[in-house]
């Protein structure tokens, strides 16, 4: 192994080892618990965020709403040698207390990353949801078990022999899941990263990621557009009508 190579995991090892050490001191709860996603998307979008935070085409596959900072997975394909291994353990018993596992599961795979087994040993580690950028199987007992997924889809194969986890507490950045046909366009929705820590809030309507940084910022314009959405609400339903409403509260 060259030196380089051996600098590079160095740097590797020392970054994932400060992200655990950070993620196991994390706070856990948060005010963007009372919010729906939508809410706090309209804050971000105010915020100057491109996506709002949207997680895109994932939805909900056994109920139950998330708001926790993230405990990030990156998956590969099982042919690829040149991604890392993953150290410490089954990525599971990786999961900290109080986290959503986000996982994010190469494109190409059709099978499942996350299974029963899965949740089970999810819930022992005190997770609090898995997000799938990906698919999941055992659709049943997860919600026999009662927790909260979410995920693109769902198959009836397994992980292996096709994906296996690479690495934990990285960096993911999610890619909108297009047609080859329109992989060029200029109007394809932005990636979005999220970052170990980061908050994930997850609900009927989707998945909304904020960053840390943008926590409060957000909490606090998700509160008034509420205040706001509440006053249209009143007006609509005494028959003031959409438009005149929402001229008067919103401003347009």
């Amino acid at each position: 192994m060259t030196l380089p190579t051996l600098i590079r995991l160095h740097r590797l090892r020392a970054g994932t080892l400060f992200a655990r050490m950070a993620s196991t001191t994390t706070r856990t709860t948060s005010g963007l618990s009372e919010y729906s996603s939508c809410e706090v998307s309209d804050a971000l979008i105010k915020l100057s965020i491109p996506h709002g935070g949207h997680i895109p085409d994932i939805h909900m596959i056994s109920p139950g709403k998330i708001c926790s900072p993230a405990y990030t997975v990156k998956m590969v394909l099982a042919s690829n040698s040149d991604a890392p291994k993953l150290t410490g353990g089954h990525f599971v018993d990786q999961a900290q207390d109080g986290h959503v596992v986000v996982i994010d599961a190469p494109r190409e795979a059709k099978s499942a990353v996350w299974g029963g087994l899965m949740s089970v040993g999810a819930i022992a580690q005190g997770a609090t949801g898995v997000v799938i950028s990906g698919n999941c199987r055992d659709v049943g007992e997860h919600r026999s078990l009662g927790f909260p997924v979410y995920s693109r889809s769902h198959s009836t194969l397994g992980q292996s022999p096709f994906t296996r986890p690479s690495e934990v507490n990285v960096p993911l950045t999610i890619q909108p899941r297009y047609p080859e046909s329109l992989a060029n366009s200029d109007a394809l929705f932005p990636a979005i990263t999220v970052n170990p820590g980061d908050w994930v809030l997850a609900d009927e309507d989707g998945v909304v990621c904020v960053p840390r940084d943008l926590e409060e910022k957000a909490i606090e314009l998700a509160q008034k557009g509420r205040a706001v959405d509440d006053l249209c609400m009143r007006d609509i339903k005494a028959g003031k009508g959409v438009q005149a409403s929402f001229k008067l509260h919103r401003g347009k």
